[in-house]
This record gives C-alpha cells, sequence and structure tokens, in this order.
C-alpha cells in the first residue's frame, strides 16, 4: 500500500520538534493529529496538504509568527478545513488568514494568551458549530459574533470579560452549550432577558460575582444544566419553577441560607448541589420527598443539625452527602434508602445513628415509630442522656432542642388532622352501613306474604260459660270441650 493513499494519521507524543517532510507527500490526507509534542511552528508541508479537513495540534510549543497564512487560504482558494485545534499553545495573537477559512465547523483556541479578537474574524466564519476561547486574555468581543447564527457551542470561561455585555448572545438562537466560568459576570453586564435560546441546555456561570440569579435565566425554560457555584448568592426566586427540565443543579460555595419551597416543582432534578453554604434544617423544605428523579443530593459543609424526613423519601436517591455539618442525629427513615450507594457522613462529631425502627405488621402493613426528639434518640442509642438536655431541664432557649419541638409539634398537628379525616372516612362509613340496614328493612316489608300470614287467632273467653262456683269447692272436676263448649264430666 502506497502511503500517498493515507487519509488518516495520527503522531500524538511521538516527541516531534518539527512536521516530518514526508508528510507533504501525503496528498489525500485529510486528518492529522500532532498534538502533545514540541512543535513550534507549522510551516512548510502542511501548507500542501491540499485535502486536509482536520487539524488537532493541541500541546505543543506553537507560536502565533509559526502558523502560515497559506495553511487557510492557499493560492488566494480557501482551503476545506472544518475543525482546527491550536489549544493548549504560545498564541497570542488571532493566526493571520484564519478569518478566509469560511469552511470551519469547529475552532478552538482555548489555554492561549490571546488578547484580542479582530472584528473580521466572524464575518465569514458563519458555519461554526463550536467555539473555545476559553482560558485567554479576552476583555470583549467583537460585535460581528452576532453573525454566528449557526453556533452551538460556546466556551468563553476565565477571561476578564468585564466589558463584554453579551448583546450578541439573543443572536444565536440555535445555542445550546454556554458556559461563562470566571468571566466577571455581574447584575449590569447580564442581558435582560435570553428568552430567544430556546435550545440552550447547558449553561456555567460559576465563580462569577453574582449576588442573585440574572432575571434573564428564568426566560431559559429548557435548561438541564446550571451551574452558579462560587457566586455570592443570598436567596433564590419562587421562579425557579420555570426549569421543569432541569435535571443538574449546581449552587454550591454561595451564601444561601434556604432554599424555596418552589424547588420541590423541579420534577426532573437528578443531582442537587448545595455544598458549602449556610443552610440549616428550616433551610431545607420539607417537600423535598417530592423530587422522586432525585439521585444525588450533596450538601456538605453547611449548618445541618438535622435533614428533613423527606429526603429519605427520594425513592431514587443513590448519593446522599452531608460531610461537615453540625448533625445530631437522622431520621428513622433513613433505614427505608434501600438503593444508596454513597452515604458521606463524616467530620459529624455529635452525630449519633439511629437504630433500626421496629414495625408491627397489621393486614399486611407496616407502620413506623418514628420519635425525632433528641432525647429518645440518644436513649434508643444505649447513650446515657446528659443533665443538659433531660426533657425537665432542657433550656427553652436551646436553638437545637426548639427546633425539634417544633418538628415533633408539627407532626403530632398533622397526626391529629390524619386521625379527623380517618374518623370523618368512618363515620361516614357507618351511615352508609345504616342506610342498607334500613333499606333491607323495608324491602322486607315490601315482599308479598302467604295467605295464611295475615290470619289472627281470636281471642276466646270461657269465663262467661262457667257457674259463679265452679272451680271453688273441693275435689276434682273434668271437663272437656264439645264443639267449642265446655261440659262437665261425671266421676
Amino acid at each position: 500500500m502506497s502511503m500517498s493513499s493515507v487519509q488518516w494519521l495520527n503522531l500524538n507524543r511521538v516527541k516531534l520538534h518539527e512536521i516530518p517532510e514526508e508528510i507533504g507527500k501525503l496528498v489525500k490526507l485529510e486528518h492529522l493529529s500532532i498534538a502533545h509534542n514540541n512543535i513550534e511552528r507549522l510551516y512548510g508541508e502542511l501548507t500542501e496538504l491540499c485535502s486536509l479537513r482536520s487539524l488537532i495540534a493541541r500541546h505543543n510549543c506553537i507560536k502565533s509568527s509559526g502558523i502560515p497564512q497559506e495553511l487557510f487560504c492557499n493560492n488566494q482558494t480557501t482551503t476545506e478545513l472544518t475543525t482546527l485545534d491550536l489549544s493548549h499553545n504560545r498564541l497570542t495573537r488571532i493566526p493571520d488568514g484564519l478569518e478566509s477559512s469560511s469552511s470551519l465547523l469547529v475552532l478552538n483556541l482555548s489555554h492561549n494568551r490571546i488578547s484580542s479578537i479582530p472584528n473580521q474574524l466572524f464575518v465569514h466564519l458563519t458555519d461554526l458549530l463550536s467555539l473555545d476561547l476559553s482560558n485567554n486574555e479576552l476583555q470583549t468581543l467583537p460585535p460581528q459574533m452576532r453573525r454566528l447564527t449557526n453556533l452551538q457551542t460556546l466556551m468563553l470561561n476565565h477571561n476578564p470579560l468585564d466589558h463584554f455585555q453579551l448583546r450578541q448572545l439573543p443572536s444565536m438562537k440555535n445555542l445550546t452549550t454556554l458556559h461563562m466560568r470566571n468571566t466577571h459576570r455581574n447584575l449590569t453586564n447580564m442581558p435582560p432577558s435570553l428568552e430567544t435560546l430556546t435550545s440552550l441546555t447547558d449553561l456555567d456561570l460559576s465563580c462569577n460575582q453574582l449576588p442573585k440569579v440574572p432575571d434573564a435565566l428564568y426566560t431559559l425554560t429548557n435548561l438541564k444544566r446550571l451551574n452558579l457555584s462560587s457566586n455570592v448568592i443570598i436567596e433564590l426566586s419562587l421562579a425557579l419553577e420555570v426549569w421543569q427540565e432541569l435535571e443538574v443543579l449546581q449552587l454550591s460555595d454561595n451564601e444561601l441560607t434556604s432554599l424555596p419551597a418552589s424547588l420541590c416543582k423541579l420534577s426532573s432534578l437528578k443531582r442537587l448541589y448545595v455544598n458549602y453554604n449556610k443552610l440549616d434544617f428550616d433551610g431545607i423544605p420539607s417537600g423535598i420527598g417530592k423530587l422522586s428523579a432525585m439521585e444525588v443530593f450533596s450538601a456538605c459543609g453547611n449548618l445541618l443539625e438535622m435533614i428533613p424526613e423527606g429526603l429519605c423519601r427520594c425513592g431514587s436517591l443513590k448519593k446522599l452527602l452531608l460531610g461537615s455539618n453540625k448533625l445530631i442525629t437522622l431520621p428513622d427513615t433513613i433505614h427505608l434508602l434501600k438503593d444508596i450507594e454513597v452515604l458521606d457522613l463524616s467530620n459529624n462529631p455529635n452525630l449519633i445513628m439511629p437504630p433500626k425502627p421496629t414495625c408491627t405488621a397489621t393486614d399486611g402493613l407496616q407502620f413506623y415509630n418514628i420519635d425525632f426528639s433528641l432525647q429518645n434518640q440518644l436513649r434508643l442509642a444505649g447513650a446515657v442522656v446528659p443533665n443538659s438536655i433531660q426533657p425537665s431541664q432542657a433550656s427553652s432557649r436551646d436553638p437545637i432542642a426548639r427546633k425539634l419541638r417544633l418538628r415533633r409539634s408539627k407532626r403530632d398537628h398533622e397526626e391529629e388532622k390524619q386521625a379527623k379525616i380517618l374518623k370523618g372516612m368512618q363515620d361516614i362509613a357507618n351511615d352508609k352501613n345504616n342506610e342498607t340496614f334500613d333499606d333491607c328493612i323495608k324491602a322486607e316489608s315490601l315482599k308479598p306474604k302467604r295467605w295464611d300470614e295475615g290470619l289472627e287467632k281470636p281471642a276466646v273467653d270461657y269465663g262467661e260459660l262457667f257457674e259463679e262456683g265452679t272451680g271453688r269447692l273441693p275435689g276434682l272436676s273434668v271437663w272437656e270441650i264439645e264443639n267449642f263448649l265446655p261440659n262437665l264430666v261425671d266421676e
């Protein structure tokens, strides 16, 4: 087989310092990968590859001056290059002639030292599907980016884009992934609305300076992954319930003290990360058990002394991460999590795990006797209850004890309500039974009777047929009834 027929060539990690001369003879070469080498220049042989479609040259030492303009435009004819990866090199500016490569679909210039983008770069690159400019020194982007109407993936992470107002974004209607991690985002350089980005499913705004969730995000109704970690967000709006397609929500390393109840309406949510905030027991909504699809709940580094019982009723939960909190105990229903794979309770020195609940079977049903009081949990665990938390001597000012009492009173109130509802149902059932019995009686009375059931026995009184002295004389008298009349029988 002749080497001139080679179409794919991989020269990754072979310690190249320059492009081999032999490559220039591979006239049918379409895909070339020379990643992870020590190449500084792309001059020479590559400009002769007229069939080249894909060039992967990441992780080298290539400088801007080492890229020939002929690589993108040869003899006034644009090349057919569709994929260009020059990431992790030493570029300080956009290579000359790149704006002529109108066939480009994928362009990766990340992890360089590029400080500006020329206005003409995106005039002809309108077919771009993926653009990665992450980890450079960009302060703004040209307005011509609005011409990238076919763009699906835009990566701008780790650039000081203070002056970039995102005005070009609404024009990118096919955008599905937008990552702007550590780009100096705040409420002043965010657009008021992004409702035209109906295809956007993945948004990363982590490591910025956002004090709250920008209003524009509530117009993105098709989001599936949202990362707002490492900001200064204090609270969440009830409007987040519009994210009905959301599967992953990352809110770690913020200033949250509570999560809104509307969070429980995100029926598609699978992973929730709220690590290193200021959440306590009251900050977790009691209805969190409604998140039936949730597989991961991570709340390490908070102020949790207990978790809501509802959290243990998330049937799909596989990872429960509660390390570095102030946990005292857990609900007995923690033992109902049969599919749990990872349970992290590390660095909770005062935690006493509850024993498995006792259960009694009645007609095939099981009822768990759950007492969430700290005294009962310590007692069940076999520990001595300190005097400081004995029921008769517990301080009313103890915030943890107060929360436990409030929880018990709330549970008792719920049980009382349930008992009233059950009694009402029983009364209705009894009333229906009584009505049924009365109907049966009425039905019996309407049945036809036999001819002899209606006859009544005549009242027979023989007192008028006997003389006044009869029965008063001593001795025995025998009488017989003949034709319904009494006759004295002689001895």
